[in-house]
């Protein structure tokens, strides 16, 4: 239900948009010209974010630099998605090691959370909203600790921009608009969020100037004292007393003790190139595994306009989804097969189940032995070819629906992932990162970078880097186009929160670009097909030209973002 839900207000969302009648690519069309340059490239969904990133590159800043930078911005500017009270994940491809290095800024749950508190409180499933979905934020701990490790620039400078923008002003465009309207009455009801994002009462308009002087003053504090300002200062304790006032488990020790982690990213080889993705708590290897079982197949061959195509499609996701919904979890507190389900061998036992003219129901986890989500993504390329993919994230729009007075962002509902199934590997536990949905991605080819990119969008982000990914890789799209190109979105697979799959199969929602012909075919085979205007999803990417070494980028024009460069 929570699912159904999430994806629900998702639709609710555009709803209020008028991008939701702007018409949708024919396959392997663009709605705009890909962005060419050389020294620097910065994609976002806010262009005046994407233009303080690109401004730091242009005065000898690098891409870590930038994506900080353009990640505070985002901050300020789309708060409906993310901000410093959400989490924060990011692959960097360090151009002086040539090395690929993955940051988990996920942040666990109270330490005082236990199932017992819930069961107590005759709870199913952790509510969605209010002070028991909150985890630690992992925002400004992950941009520190990227600025730290890689970074040239302070966090004064870094922040100076937003500063500035916070104060005087910024308008809000018609995408970011629509999010905000949807939340109106879940801003009127808590005093913190009221106070910061309504004016008069109401959600400011496509075109409004919006000011955050409350976020001024937050940013401030971290450019002063840095990280610490957050986690041990005025920030973490306007937090906690707002958690004691409102019931929450938060203490100053979860904010105090909290640290990001650098892991290894993980990859699979698709058609000749290493797709990179982030281990579990997050899903990103649904993608991976999903690759694997598309590989064997000709899809070039096929087309996009063919329905074996999208059967494919949609089945695979489902026998990854169903993995996903039993074996991704914090790899600390449970062993996590992820080598196993990435692998080739395991993806060819896994493909046995798909009949190719038939929807599978009713899909199982393999044997390894033998969303609603509103996020924002971004990606820099610099000069010295140093890669940034980068995506933060509140989960629902507003996150838990609630902001201590004062501080100016609303805090994350990442929390009510957790199952409280005591026999879940995602289950709830004192200091335990939840399942995450945010994922970014690069691909690199004989080791060096090719692609950076990412698709927001909860459950969609899985299937939308394998759709982005197969348009250019197999249908030969440009990287505007492949981001343009129709989409489909399966709902219905089962969650990590313990909830089975849909008897029926799930549901596919096809944008308008998908043809009648395909919809009828597949729904022959059994799917249930529906139609959308604009599905969840949201692409931003960059190619580094091997032949030419240009930069090539492309931005969701579903969304308000630009990719630009110099």
């Amino acid at each position: 239900m929570r699912y159904f839900i999430a994806f629900s207000w998702i639709i609710c969302l555009f709803a209020y948009s008028r991008a939701a009648d702007r018409p949708t690519s024919l396959p392997g069309q663009a709605h705009r010209s890909e962005t060419v340059a050389v020294n620097g490239m910065v994609c976002t969904s806010h262009p005046l974010a994407a233009q303080i990133g690109l401004d730091v590159l242009k005065n000898g800043g690098n891409a870590v630099d930038a994506a900080i930078a353009t990640s505070a911005a985002m901050g300020l500017m789309e708060p409906t998605s993310c901000g410093i009270g959400g989490d924060l994940f990011a692959i960097v491809y360090d151009a002086k090691t040539k090395k690929l290095f993955g940051l988990n800024a996920s942040g666990p749950a109270p330490k005082n959370a236990n199932l017992k508190y819930y069961r107590d409180q005759k709870l199913d499933s952790i509510p969605e909203r209010g002070p028991l979905s909150w985890s630690v934020p992992g925002c400004v701990e992950g941009w520190d600790q990227l600025r730290t490790k890689f970074g040239t620039r302070e966090f004064k400078e870094l922040l100076a921009p937003s500063i500035r923008y916070a104060e005087a002003g910024v308008p809000v465009p018609e995408v970011i608009a629509g999010y905000w309207k949807a939340s109106e009455k879940l801003l009127a009801n808590d005093p913190g969020l009221r106070d910061t994002f309504l004016i008069d009462g109401h959600t400011p308009q496509a075109g409004t100037i919006f000011k955050n002087p409350h976020l001024a003053k937050s940013y401030q504090l971290i450019a002063n004292q840095g990280r610490d300002g957050y986690y041990k200062g005025d920030i973490a304790k306007a937090i906690v007393k707002l958690s004691d006032t409102q019931g929450g488990l938060f203490s100053a020790a979860d904010f105090a003790d909290y640290k990001a982690e650098w892991i290894d990213p993980v990859k699979t080889n698709y058609r000749g190139y290493d797709v990179w993705e982030l281990p579990p708590p997050g899903q990103g290897i649904a993608a991976l595994q999903m690759l694997n079982i598309l590989e064997p197949h000709d899809l070039k061959k096929l087309g996009f306009d063919s329905p074996d195509y999208w059967h494919l499609l949609v089945e695979s996701k489902k026998l990854a989804f169903a993995d996903r919904a039993k074996y991704y979890t914090d790899p600390k507190f449970a062993t996590v097969p992820t080598e196993t389900l990435i692998s080739k061998a395991y993806a060819g036992e896994r493909a046995k189940r798909i009949n190719p003219k038939i929807a599978g129901v009713g899909v199982d986890a393999g044997d390894t032995l033998v969303g609603k989500a509103d996020t924002i993504y971004l990606c820099v390329v610099d000069k010295d070819r140093n890669c940034v993919s980068l995506i933060q994230s509140n989960y629902m729009g507003f996150g838990s629906g609630l902001s201590a007075p004062g501080t100016g962002f609303g805090l994350q509902n990442r929390g009510c992932l957790f199952s409280l199934d005591p026999n879940h590997a995602n289950k709830l536990e004192p200091g335990k990162r939840p399942f995450h949905t945010i994922i970014p991605a690069m691909v690199t080819k004989d080791g060096s970078p090719y692609f950076t990119f990412g698709v927001m969008g909860g459950d969609m982000q899985p299937q939308g880097h394998v759709q982005v990914l197969v348009n250019l890789l197999d249908f030969g799209m440009g990287v505007q186009a492949a981001g343009d190109a129709p989409r489909i979105e399966h709902v219905g697979s089962a969650t990590p929160t313990g909830k089975p799959e849909s008897a029926k199969g799930g549901t596919i929602l096809a944008e308008a670009g998908i043809s009648d012909r395909i919809a009828q075919e597949l729904e022959a085979r059994g799917h249930v097909v529906k139609r959308t205007k604009v599905n969840s999803g949201g692409f931003q990417g960059i190619v580094i030209d091997p032949k030419t070494g240009v930069l090539r980028g492309g931005t969701e024009s579903r969304k308000d973002g630009v990719a630009i460069g110099w």
